[in-house]
């Protein structure tokens, strides 16, 4: 019968960086419905989602003596209440023989892990449903069961689309494992380790070392591991004799799954970036949403295809997601406003993911019955290996995904088959020859093998209470802490795998030089010192330039991603309260940014502004790496951190973003990369490194580079705010405006003109004196005018093919002038005219307040080629850096311009003509009470004020001011009687 996927949504505390930004609250709970509120439109009804668990573990704990995170209210959700949900469901029906599946999604750094692993005291899932486990087989055991008790444990990773056996690092070659698809199993990784285990410190020491394995290999590779999703499969198998007497096996296979963190994503990041397809590190988690997307459409009766095939997550997840297994889908949430965006995401996700159905059975066969249908499935195979003949994807059980295929993506999908036939027949001989192995002969190589790696770490964990040591921090605060270096007295030499004879540390990866550091004992103090000029080496976010001693809790970088924590055991005992109670990966790379130039202070800063500072400690590293990778390959490319506000980018609203500059330091050309381009170009990057360092071809094409862009691509030169206030007053506009670019530095000037015009289309001039005196008296009527763009003078000769492009109030489209080359003085001579009749309300506020940004494109000129001494990209940088005595921080110090200046100058503008008309106006009513006097009257008639008053152009007003001579009840001047009318008397 199909059950529906469970799905549960789980809520965590403020991090520290939110709580510094005082952030808002934006997820409510109320029994199994969560709610969200948009923090832009507060008074809007919050988006209301009914799951099948929502926790609330926000608030309303305590950390008890233990470390554990205990309940202080009724409504907080500890691990051992999402245990008791869901683990302990997914336990019962591995006892029943069920295969189970649970995975967790989520933005990065929104809890995930800490529901599906923990930390210390506070276990999640995984080890809670293992210790369980084996507290229910010790119990059957102690029972006097007669049932024989199998279990095997195995750790995967997915990253960039290739996947790592984290228990046997060795077998991690180019392109990772291969996923073959079985055809009774499903897909399945070959040469997969899955090591017997016989206890829940078995699990936990295999836990650890692929956790090892993993930060080792991510840190040499600096893969970014919140791009990773881990698999951890457990298989419990129960051996009995059946009602019949045959040897039976009921078999469950649960696979935990920890999915790589949603991150944000800028939807305008992809535009005009050739390489957004090619970039693989994100296909995983899009193709995982069109599978989950497509089971729920086919649950309400739609004929689609399920894409399972796309990647080789959804491979794995085909059981999990669509398939012989019952399934838990866990959502981990972010509470903070900021967030709101990719929080209100991942609940549409896991709303969507409740419609799936899956269809699990009982896991249970005689054993003679399994070894049986291996040998005919092996006979069938080598017959048709034989015969040369092809797979019919109609023999393909329970296979829905030759539905909706062209006949190219079948014969495509038959090959693959085909090619797979040999992997199974060979996987099948393995199976049927473990199954001639005892099982206590399996567990006892498995221990054997594992016994000297185990020992040697269970000692090492002693002698760090004692013993100097360096921790690795990671970004991943699961990996942090993984990989220890005991620095028991003596003289140490860090230096990367070439190094001879070989270091006492070796490190891998970006800019560890053969011989990098020494570490040095006098006493009980620790010295560090660099090898060499080229050794990059930071403690506490300084520059190492000569000998330094070394403090509990200091941090230490080697390279440009190796991280580590200088712990002190005897420092720390003697004066505790000295030293960070706590050192985090994050508070590391503040310093390092703090020491780059960036200003890391919180104090009266806005949300924006903090928000804006997670960003650039984020870039940081990532910027470094890309420069790092950048002179290994030689690519003469420099990166640096820009931070362009949206009036820079051209935009009229939006907040300020973190982009990377990417210089070419051979012919001098300059690209802005918004940050999620940089990131998806940063992965190529990663994989084109990982190919040099194994020795691959790692030389591709132009066109393929991640390092490259075409020298004719646009780039945006500056822009321009003209500020529409006069046109609200109809008064012409005619000014020369500075371009800026995103650092603000005036980059040339802008001749431009607006002049409104009459109903008849005419342009009105100074000489018409036409008056509005309240910008909402041109509501309703009719509103004309023309923008003229003449020329644009002063710009940087390095620029041709120079444009303007604007959009206008409503304008879906933008419009653009003609392109002039070959001048940096280009004249436009761009005129276009806007009617609007009537004008509304948002059209006159739009004119009293608005801004028009006037972007300013064209293409680089490439610079000639350079004569001398060719350089190395590291000589080139250095030679910059030290003619500019700049880092990595682009403009992201200081401003130049004060961003306020335009506004001023329109402003001032406005009002010189609008003063101009004031005078204008006072001098027609001194011409009305000279008019009075003139025909002796003793008042003026309240209608001709009126008249003269709302005037919009003076022979309008020397109409009116002719009728007082006409006004026979306007009264004598010399006459002492009392007014004779309503007429108001002029003093």
């Amino acid at each position: 019968m199909a059950e529906a996927v469970k799905v549960a949504v789980r809520v965590r505390p403020f991090n520290s960086r939110e709580r510094a930004r005082d952030a808002k609250l934006i997820i409510g709970m109320n029994g199994n419905t969560t709610t969200i509120k948009d923090p832009d439109a507060p008074n809007d009804e919050p988006k209301k989602f009914t799951f099948d668990f929502s926790y609330w573990s926000h608030d309303s704990y305590k950390e008890n003596a233990e470390g554990y995170l205990a309940p202080t209210a009724k409504h907080y959700a500890d691990q051992k209440m999402v245990f008791e949900d869901l683990g302990r469901g997914i336990l019962a029906n591995a006892w029943q023989g069920y295969n189970c599946s649970l995975f967790a999604y989520g933005q990065t750094g929104s809890g995930k892990s800490y529901s599906i692993v923990g930390y210390g005291p506070n276990k999640g899932v995984v080890p809670l449903f293992c210790e369980q486990m084996f507290v229910g087989i010790d119990k059957e055991k102690a029972g006097g069961t007669k049932t024989e008790f199998e279990v095997t444990f195995s750790m995967l990773e997915i990253y960039n689309e290739q996947v790592r056996d984290l228990l046997n690092p060795a077998s991690n070659k180019k392109g990772g494992l291969k996923v073959r698809q079985h055809p009774k199993k499903g897909f399945y990784v070959e040469n997969l380790q899955t090591k017997p285990v016989d206890s829940y410190k078995d699990i936990e020491n295999r836990m650890d070392e692929g956790t090892r394995n993993r930060t080792v290999a991510a840190t040499n590779m600096n893969a970014t591991s919140s791009r990773a999703h881990t698999i951890v499969g457990i298989t419990f198998t129960q051996k009995f004799k059946n009602e019949a007497g045959a040897e039976t096996a009921k078999s469950a296979v649960v696979n935990l799954v920890d999915l790589a963190g949603s991150e944000r994503a800028d939807s305008t990041g992809a535009t005009g970036d050739r390489l957004k397809e090619g970039a693989a590190i994100n296909q995983s988690l899009s193709s995982l949403g069109n599978v989950i997307s497509a089971l729920a459409d086919k649950s309400q009766g739609k004929n689609v295809r399920v894409p399972f095939r796309d990647s080789v997550l959804t491979k794995l997840l085909k059981n999990a997601l669509g398939g012989n297994s019952k399934t838990i889908m866990i959502a981990a949430l972010s509470p903070a406003d900021i967030n709101y965006e990719e929080t209100l995401s991942t609940l549409r996700y896991a709303d969507r993911a409740k419609q799936i159905k899956t269809q699990a059975v009982v896991n249970e066969d005689p054993t003679e019955k399994l070894i049986r249908e291996l040998q005919e499935e092996n006979e069938k195979l080598k017959k048709l290996m034989a015969s040369g003949g092809k797979v019919d994807l109609n023999d393909l059980a329970d296979d829905d995904e030759s539905a909706g295929m062209s006949e190219e993506e079948k014969e495509a999908l038959r090959k693959e088959l085909e090619a797979e036939m040999q992997a199974t027949l060979e996987d099948n001989m393995k199976e049927m020859e473990a199954m001639k192995q005892s099982w206590e002969e399996k567990l006892k190589e498995a221990q054997a093998a594992a016994a000297v790696a185990d020992q040697a770490e269970e000692a090492k964990k002693g002698e760090k209470k004692t013993t100097p040591h360096l921790y690795n921090l990671n970004v991943d605060p699961q990996l942090s802490g993984m990989i220890v270096h005991l620095l028991k007295p003596g003289n140490y030499k860090v230096g990367n795998n070439k190094s001879d004879p070989p270091a006492d540390i070796t490190l891998s990866g970006l800019s560890i030089q053969k011989e990098h550091a020494n570490i040095t004992t006098e006493g009980n103090n620790y010295f560090i010192e660099r090898c060499g000029l080229d050794a990059k080496l930071l403690v506490n976010g300084e520059p190492v330039t000569a000998k330094e001693q070394l403090d509990h809790n200091d941090r230490v970088m080697f390279g440009t991603s190796h991280l580590y924590v200088f712990v002190h055991p005897k420092q720390a005992q003697a004066n505790p309260t000295a030293y960070p109670k706590v050192v985090t990966y994050e508070m590391a790379q503040e310093e390092i940014a703090k020491n780059s130039g960036f200003d890391m202070s919180t104090d009266k800063k806005s949300n924006e502004d903090l928000l804006l500072q997670e960003d650039l400690v984020d870039m940081l590293p990532a910027v470094e790496e890309a420069n790092a990778i950048s002179e290994e390959l030689d690519k003469k490319i420099k990166f640096e951190i820009v931070v362009i506000s949206p009036k820079a980018r051209g935009l009229a609203s939006g907040r300020t973003e973190v982009c990377v500059k990417m210089r070419n330091l051979d012919n001098g050309l300059e690209f802005i990369w918004p940050r999620d381009k940089f990131l998806r170009r940063k992965y190529m990057m990663q994989e084109m490194y990982q190919n040099y360092q194994e020795g691959e071809d790692w030389k591709v094409p132009d066109e393929k580079d991640p390092f490259t862009e075409p020298a004719d691509l646009e780039v945006q030169i500056g822009s321009c705010n003209v500020y529409l206030q006069s046109l609200a007053y109809l008064i012409d506009l005619k000014e020369s405006m500075e371009i800026t670019d995103y650092k603000g530095k005036e980059q040339g000037i802008l001749e431009v003109e607006a002049v409104p015009l009459n109903a008849k289309g005419k342009e009105i001039t100074d000489a018409d004196d036409v008056f509005v005196e309240d910008p909402k008296d041109l509501v309703g009527g009719n509103v004309s005018f023309t923008l003229k763009l003449h020329a644009a003078r002063g710009l940087p000769n390095k620029y041709t093919d120079i444009y303007c492009k604007y959009t206008f109030y409503l304008d879906s489209d933008p419009t653009v002038t003609k392109k002039i080359g070959g001048t940096s003085n280009p004249e436009f001579g761009h005129k276009k005219t806007f009617k609007y009749n009537p004008a509304t309300s948002q059209l006159v506020n739009y004119l009293a307040n608005g801004i028009l940004m006037i972007q300013f494109w064209g293409k680089q000129k490439v610079a000639g080629a350079k004569t001398g001494k060719k350089q190395t990209t590291k000589e080139m940088m250095m030679s910059r850096a030290l003619a500019q005595g700049s880092g990595i921080a682009g403009n992201a110090v200081e401003k130049t311009v004060d961003a306020n200046r335009t506004f001023y100058i329109f402003q001032l503008a406005t009002l010189k003509k609008r003063q101009e008309r004031l005078e204008g106006k006072i001098n027609q009513f001194k011409n009305m009470i000279v008019e009075a006097e003139r025909h002796n009257k003793a008042r003026v008639h309240t209608r001709i004020i009126q008249q003269v008053l709302s005037a919009q152009h003076p022979k309008i007003a020397e109409a009116a001011i002719k009728k007082i001579g006409k006004d026979e009840g306007a009264g004598d001047l010399n006459s002492d009687g009392p007014p004779k009318s309503s007429a108001c008397t002029i003093m």
